[in-house]
């Protein structure tokens, strides 16, 4: 039975998009680009998965999509998920965020990602039309994969597998608490021995991606082999770090190497912005609901974070690490507005910004000629949990399926009541 269970839990049962073989006019709604404000009561084309004119569009074969009245927005880009990952965090046969070991920098976690996972068409039906799947597990995790969150395998929703390198710093501090099972002498002893490991383990990548560079006959190492676009300058290094010592750690510790870098998490980014702003370091927000990290923080910092960061000059966007709980993104960007960021800056903070952070600004995050014609469509604001009503998402122009898990139960209790007259 409880096989038959998960293999039932694994895949939906939405089609896939076709193709976009015929131009589509969405016509009249209010444009939020994200690049250049607010257009209302504008029309947008969209042909050949591309947005090919906005304003005065050609109407001639297309399909028109009343939008009056409707906001139409760029697709929404969540970072560093474990969606298609992991299906039910308690059940380990549906859990595929980490490999064994410490430094596994050859895991790709494209390979590992489930196109059919029933937890994306309720995502999606949240506005996410993209997400970064990104690996957990030890020190050196592995690579993470850029997804369109529509299509028939990972093949088909692949943007970019290898979006970039990622790095859970060590811990700096000794931990305390019932739950702690280790002495504060062995913490220190492990942590010790982490960023030792972590220095041993780049400088030999290092030193064989320069030998590599010198000669092509020498024979490849598959898991230092995956280490060397980092040193080409290819792809950045994703390091997770929250608190002050671990992030300043990091930058130490990548400006070291000569590697471009990525701040996830960054809990204390807002203590080292001038820093972060000078090297041009962006940062991937964890999200604003949690408590305080420090019992003399003020109650709300975690919910000012973004407005402290925008003030600052620093390049961010905003995250949900999880699976299921990525469908919360426009809330957290709500969030932030509430506590002080601007409206157009929360907006940017799930699209563009995220956009130009994995290194796909060309194709996404706003509403631009050229552009991927990947957008929603929706009653209300984007922002606003009470408020969002998705009614319409295109991915590359392709119709996407907005059925889900959730509306299906609603309808079958539904009809429940009405049978039952009430």
């Amino acid at each position: 039975m409880i096989n038959i269970f998960l293999f039932a839990c694994l895949f939906h049962d939405q089609v896939p998009g076709a193709p976009q073989t015929q131009a589509i006019v969405i016509k009249g709604g209010d444009l939020y680009t994200v690049s250049h404000g607010v257009l209302h009561a504008t029309d947008l084309r969209l042909e050949g998965g591309k947005i090919t004119a906005i304003g005065e569009v050609s109407l001639t074969d297309a399909i028109i999509v009343d939008a009056q009245g409707q906001r139409v927005y760029p697709g929404l880009i969540a970072p560093m998920t474990r969606l298609g990952l992991t299906e039910i965090d308690a059940v380990r046969a549906t859990n595929d965020t980490a490999e064994v070991g410490d430094l596994t920098p050859e895991v790709l976690a494209g390979i590992a990602f489930n196109p059919d996972s029933e937890l994306i068409p309720t995502v999606r039906s949240n506005g996410i039309a993209v997400a970064q799947v990104a690996p957990g597990g030890g020190l050196l995790q592995g690579q993470s994969s850029l997804l369109m969150l529509d299509g028939w395998n990972r093949e088909d929703m692949a943007l970019n597998m290898s979006v970039g390198m990622h790095l859970k710093w060590p811990n700096v501090r000794v931990r305390e608490g019932w739950w702690v099972r280790d002495s504060a002498e062995e913490q220190r002893d492990k942590m010790s021995k982490q960023a030792l490991a972590l220095r041993e383990a780049f400088a030999q990548a290092k030193a064989y991606h320069l030998a590599r560079e010198a000669s092509r006959i020498m024979p490849k190492n598959t898991r230092w082999e995956s280490m060397r676009p980092l040193f080409k300058g290819e792809i950045p290094l994703y390091v997770e770090a929250d608190e002050y010592k671990q992030i300043q750690q990091a930058l130490e510790f990548t400006e070291s190497f000569g590697l471009k870098m990525v701040l996830c998490g960054g809990n204390d980014a807002w203590r080292l912005a001038d820093v972060l702003k000078e090297r041009g370091i962006p940062v991937i927000l964890a999200p604003q609901t949690r408590l305080p990290d420090r019992a003399d923080d003020h109650y709300d910092l975690p919910y000012k974070t973004p407005h402290l960061l925008h003030e600052s000059g620093v390049q961010f966007c905003i995250s949900i690490p999880s699976s299921w709980a990525v469908r919360n993104l426009p809330l957290q960007a709500g969030i932030a507005m509430a506590f002080g960021l601007p409206d157009d800056a929360a907006l940017r903070s799930i699209t563009l910004s995220t956009a130009e952070i994995l290194g796909v600004s060309d194709r996404l995050g706003s509403l631009d000629v050229g552009k991927d014609a990947t957008i929603i469509i929706s009653k209300g604001d984007i922002t606003d949990t009470l408020g969002l009503n998705i009614t319409a998402m295109y991915i590359q122009g392709r119709a996407v399926d907005l059925d889900n898990r959730h509306r299906q139960l609603h309808r079958k209790y539904a009809t429940r009541l009405e049978r039952a007259g009430k």
